[in-house]
């Protein structure tokens, strides 16, 4: 028997024992419950950590299953991005979308743009988190009505009902995990909870925190990071975790980012009460100068010991305090094991370059200590993709004693690489090579679980519009529009073409039907210029 057909029986049985609700048709009330799967963002939490979890278990398991998202800052967005992988992909298996603390701070902010410093406001994020849930369910909901529309028809003209069914009985939603970005945490523990709260009720499974000062907030990809100590670190994570378990999400995620390797400064020394201790390890980092004898420590000085040896941490004019040069790559493995012993499920390592090997180095530092651990990787669009692939591949050539006479020395002309006419060139072949590849390289070779674009889609919708503008405003006026989008839509079969389909005005008018029956005022008649497609 169908599940579909059985809940349409339990539904009738619900209705027949009241006489007033002899209006309501027992199949419509099972659409309308199909079409609105989950009913509260705590429902989406679990079901998405569900998803998460026995993707973490696959991927143990075989390193070819490695998961992917597009960062996404608008629901519909996320949407036509979900939609995109259900057609081509036949499924939305180890797909998800992330939600970029860059973007909603770029193009979500209530002040406007704002850089990614942690300044937009922080219910932004749980907001779009719920409006991207709720656009992602409106997919599902428009598509199981093209089914039902379907299965109407079949009934009426003979078709094949059976097979319709089955389909709807075996229908994949569009709703999949989102990682989610809350920055430093906004402010301290309490605040880190009290957002982490909202995030994961609004739906979230996975929130991304990093080892940053939250009040010192810089996007990975620039300088002037600020790192916090480790108990500082671990009081975050401990606060997310306390709210996945209040909020009953007891296999919720929590990714653990270290900006380390690209951040020279700390805010504060901290404590250590035993030799070897966290303090301790994290002192032994600070760029500091011995002290020979107690005259030489100045008002505001601060001391400790180190190896025996009484210690003042260099401070700059700002009161922040150096690391030592070179020290990047040990911080970020000792980052990396503390969070996993306090709580964390997955890592995020920032790195300046997209390089495998310089990843997997870091991985199996890490793994030494703790073999099950894996990343959340940034395939992040401030690398400049093309030039440092191009140059890994130049070198690599040139290492091996290859002619690369025919190229430009990158240590001559730094960007001579990124000209066109190394276009379709040996080397620019083989560089592309190496990032088509790159996800599934770095899965196996340098244990990245789930590898994610921060940003694209704020790339994407400057491109698009960039050639509609130029076009449009230009010589070719609405062959612009005509010939880039709307043909190139019709052509890809895109949804969007029938935008009032896809912004709900056909399931608004079968809401219509079913509450008002013959007599309802519908809005896709046949003068519904949607008809012409």
């Amino acid at each position: 028997m169908s599940a579909y057909l059985d809940a349409i029986e339990d539904m009738r049985a619900k209705i027949q024992g009241k006489d007033e609700w002899h209006a309501i048709n027992p199949e419509y009330a099972v659409r309308m419950q199909l079409q609105n799967r989950f009913t509260s963002g705590l429902e989406i939490a679990q079901y998405t950590a569900d998803i998460m979890r026995r993707d973490m278990a696959a991927y143990d398991a075989d390193q070819s299953k490695y998961t992917q998202s597009l960062g996404c800052w608008h629901g519909f967005v996320a949407q036509q991005v979900m939609m995109s992988v259900k057609k081509h992909q036949q499924t939305t298996d180890r797909r998800y979308i992330y939600l970029s603390g860059w973007m909603v701070a770029a193009l979500r902010s209530k002040f406007g743009p704002l850089p990614d410093q942690s300044m937009h406001e922080k219910t932004t994020v749980a907001d779009l988190i719920e409006e991207i849930y709720t656009f992602l369910r409106q997919a599902d909901a428009r598509e199981l009505r093209h089914m039902f529309v379907e299965l109407d028809e079949a009934r009426a003209n003979g078709g094949d009902v059976d097979g319709i069914i089955q389909r709807i009985d075996n229908y994949e939603t569009h709703v999949v995990p989102i990682i989610a970005d809350i920055d430093a945490g906004f402010g301290n523990e309490e605040a880190t909870y009290l957002l982490a709260k909202r995030m994961i009720e609004a739906g979230a499974c996975a929130i991304q925190i990093e080892n940053q000062v939250s009040d010192a907030k810089q996007c990975g990809h620039q300088a002037g990071k600020v790192t916090v100590p480790h108990e500082d670190f671990v009081s975050k994570i401990n606060a997310i975790r306390y709210a996945f378990l209040e909020l009953g999400i007891d296999n919720g995620i929590i990714v653990a980012r270290t900006d380390s390797l690209g951040a020279g400064l700390t805010q504060k020394v901290p404590v250590s009460l035993t030799p070897g201790d966290l303090g301790d390890q994290y002192n032994s980092f600070l760029d500091a100068e011995e002290i020979h004898d107690v005259d030489e420590i100045k008002d505001g000085d601060i001391t400790f010991h180190r190896g025996g040896k009484l210690m003042r941490p260099k401070r700059l004019d700002n009161g922040l305090y150096a690391f030592k040069e070179d020290t990047g790559f040990d911080r970020v493995v000792l980052d990396c094991i503390t969070s996993l012993e306090h709580g964390a499920d997955l890592l995020w390592i920032e790195t300046e370059r997209p390089n495998v090997e310089q990843i997997a180095e870091m991985v199996n530092a890490i793994r030494e200590v703790r073999p099950e651990a894996k990343l959340v990787y940034n395939n992040s669009p401030s690398f400049n993709w093309t030039l440092k692939f191009r140059e890994q591949v130049y070198n690599e050539w040139k290492a091996a004693g290859k002619d690369v006479s025919a190229y430009p020395d990158p240590t001559v002309n730094e960007k001579g690489l990124m000209d066109a006419a190394i276009d379709g060139t040996e080397l620019s072949d083989a560089a592309d090579a190496l990032v088509q590849t790159f996800q599934a390289d770095a899965a196996r070779e340098a244990g990245i679980f789930h590898h994610l674009i921060t940003l694209p889609t704020y790339h994407t919708a400057a491109l698009s519009t960039d050639v509609l503008s130029q076009g449009y405003f230009g010589d070719l006026g609405m062959l612009a529009y005509v010939r880039d989008v709307q043909r190139a839509e019709i052509r890809r079969d895109l949804a969007s073409v029938k935008h009032q389909d896809l912004a709900g005005s056909n399931i608004g008018d079968d809401h219509k039907e079913y509450f008002l029956g013959e007599k309802a005022l519908l809005a896709g008649g046949t003068a519904n210029t949607m008809n012409q497609f």
